[in-house]
């Protein structure tokens, strides 16, 4: 193989979907595999540079020693910090205090600082939704081209650090071990993200079989082979890696149904569904406990998906937690002893399901809709949505939608389950004028 020259782009930033805080303190989802494989690798490699991720070496155990010679040594680094992510941060904060120049902050524009940054030029980017639009991505791609090689030709002093303390000089180690550092990062990161890919393929093609496999050995690669989740060490990369495991192992319904959920909630119960304000993690505890309900009728599954979708809604506005938290309330109102607590149910879902179609029609009307990749699941939440307020002329429009944008014979399954829970709640008809 030759040998490859090129400089070195180091990226420190989250990886998978995450939570971030807005401006204005509104939580909400971003997708950060889809900032670095839409925007920035694309544009360090058109830019020449050979680029390697932060998270490949916290998956592959190296931290500590060779995350700082890579933060000294790499010839650009780019910094995302739009989820406020700490290690992200104190990665920054090492390279300022180690170059003088050739360093990049970015973050999504409307993520909230938390910290005394203002000072520091910051490269700015949107999602629409939880991904990044087409468009988006080609535009942003090409800026941040042109900034890459402007700040490395020649290299610009970026760093606080250095520009306040003028007399400063920055460190110097010999190469030694780097060129094999490279090497182990780059293989390593290579073989995670192929199992995800794989994993992510299968999922397309109903494969939940390959998908456990594949997205169970990047467990592994993450995790060095350890059965759980060391969350002391910040492995926040791992959630979805999880989140796609648990899903997989669900879905599959192997050996049987009911073992493979427990299964499933045995994995995503890795990430702390009490605890987490991660709303694809409170949506499968919720989907996972709302099958098991469904399977032996244990009041307490009913209760604890009520509990995660309920989260998961009110944290977020999220509209996929919301319809399913207000189609259990409607289970749980045609099951409880008290009249007053089965009128409560009733009406909280009646309010949330309106809420949830008012947040869509908001969205589908946005100039940004057509470039957001979660189009499936907006429309078929709608279509549930007002299937279940007895809207079902409206109703049939956007489920067309839906079966149009559908790949998966699951997400064909996911939504007549749905669709038939939400005509269940038609006593009689409603009024569908509102």
């Amino acid at each position: 193989m030759p040998e490859d020259n090129r400089k070195i782009c180091f990226v420190v930033m989250g990886f998978g979907t995450k939570t971030a805080y807005t401006k204005d303190h509104k939580v909400r989802t971003l997708d950060l595999d889809a900032t670095y494989e839409s925007i920035i690798e694309p544009a360090v490699s058109e830019a020449g540079l050979r680029c390697i991720r932060a998270d490949k070496m916290l998956n592959a155990g190296m931290i500590d020693t060779r995350m700082y010679e890579m933060l000294l040594r790499a010839d650009l680094v780019i910094a995302d910090i739009s989820t406020g992510n700490v290690n992200a941060v104190y990665e920054l904060g090492v390279r300022h205090a180690l170059r003088p120049h050739a360093t990049i902050l970015m973050q999504e524009e409307d993520a909230a600082f938390h910290f005394d940054l203002a000072h520091v030029s910051t490269f700015t980017y949107q999602h629409m939704g939880e991904d990044i639009g087409n468009r988006e991505a080609l535009r942003k791609k090409a800026a941040l081209r042109q900034l890459i090689e402007s700040v490395m030709n020649p290299p610009t002093r970026d760093s606080p650090v250095y520009e306040y303390l003028r007399e400063l000089e920055p460190p110097a180690l010999p190469k030694d071990a780097y060129d094999n550092l490279l090497t182990v990062i780059e293989e390593q990161g290579d073989r995670l993200a192929e199992f995800i890919r794989n994993g992510k393929r299968a999922m397309k093609s109903d494969d939940f079989e390959r998908a456990i496999k594949h997205f169970g050995l990047a467990y592994k690669v993450m995790t060095g082979d350890s059965a759980e989740v060391d969350t002391s060490a910040g492995l926040s990369e791992l959630d979805f890696v999880v989140q796609q495991l648990a899903l997989a192992t669900y879905k599959g319904s192997q050996p049987s149904k009911k073992a493979a959920l427990e299964e499933g909630l045995r994995i995503i119960e890795k990430l702390n569904p009490d605890t987490s304000h991660d709303v694809e993690t409170l949506g499968i505890a919720g989907a996972i406990h709302k099958r098991l309900w469904d399977q032996d009728q244990d009041r307490v599954h009913l209760d604890k998906a009520i509990e995660y979708y309920s989260q998961g809604f009110h944290l977020q506005k999220d509209y996929y937690n919301g319809e399913n938290y207000a189609s259990c309330l409607d289970v749980r109102a045609a099951i409880q002893a008290d009249k007053d607590d089965s009128v409560y149910d009733a009406m909280t879902a009646k309010k949330v399901r309106k809420e949830v179609v008012h947040l869509l029609e908001s969205e589908f009307e946005s100039t940004a809709y057509e470039d957001r990749s979660d189009k499936l699941w907006m429309n078929a939440t709608m279509a549930n949505s007002l299937f279940a307020m007895g809207r079902n002329e409206d109703a049939t429009t956007y489920e067309k939608r839906f079966k149009e944008l559908a790949s998966a014979k699951w997400q064909l399954e996911t939504y007549e389950q749905g669709k038939a829970q939400a005509l269940k709640t038609l006593d009689k008809p409603q009024d569908q004028s509102h």
